[in-house]
């Protein structure tokens, strides 16, 4: 059920990628907490306000880049469709139609891949050029994503809200955010067709490269 509501808005990709770029930015906070705090000095809410704060606000942030990212393709879009209409010959606008959409490698017969080309060119040159706007779904889809990010933080503030013992908590949050940073992986693979256990251990290891970076650079 939910997953039907999500991918209405957004692909299953962009759905797992919002919820692994959350995940980093709450793992940067806690394991940067991790390496320099010392067992008595864990301030459990503190690290939780610190929690909500950053992935809330680049939840809010990775919005409006998501907007403008969907305004600025739909638009790019429509400018190469007025190049088509306006090309001075077919060739040079099958051409165009090739390199867009990287179409020289597909696996099909010369002849087969010559009439597909066609029929794309066709498709494209009959499409508005008007320029782009925003729709109820865009906002919707940004909406989701901010929603995503900000409750990937949940995971990290459960435990200092459970337990008393600010460094065990800290612990316990590391190990919950890295336990996700598997599933996300595992599910990816789903919709990839690839190994889910390796693409689970292989995001693990990237989402834990990805903070090591971030926390060295003081992020």
């Amino acid at each position: 059920m939910i997953d039907k509501i999500l991918h209405r808005y957004l692909d299953p990709t962009d759905t797992l990628g919002e919820l692994l770029f959350g995940l980093i930015m709450a793992l940067t906070v806690t394991l940067g907490a991790g390496l320099f705090a010392r067992e008595s000095v864990v301030h459990r809410h503190e690290l939780a306000v610190a929690l909500i704060g950053c992935n809330v606000a680049w939840g809010a942030i990775d919005a409006v880049l998501y907007l403008i990212g969907t305004v600025f393709y739909r638009n790019q879009r429509i400018h190469f469709v007025r190049r088509l209409k306006e090309a001075p010959t077919d060739e040079q606008a099958l051409q165009a139609v090739r390199e867009e959409f990287d179409l020289e490698d597909e696996p099909l017969a010369h002849e087969d891949k010559a009439a597909a080309h066609r029929i794309v060119l066709e498709w494209l040159r009959h499409g508005r050029t008007e320029r782009a706007h925003l729709h109820r779904q865009d906002y919707a889809g940004a909406a989701i994503i901010a929603v995503l990010v900000s409750l990937t933080a949940l995971p990290g503030i459960l435990p200092f809200l459970a337990l008393d013992d600010g460094y065990v908590a800290l612990r316990v949050a590391n190990l919950l955010q890295v336990c996700l940073l598997f599933w996300i992986g595992f599910n990816w693979a789903r919709h990839t067709g690839a190994n889910p256990w390796r693409t689970g251990s292989i995001v693990v290891l990237l989402g834990l490269a990805l903070v090591g970076v971030a926390v060295a650079l003081g992020g």
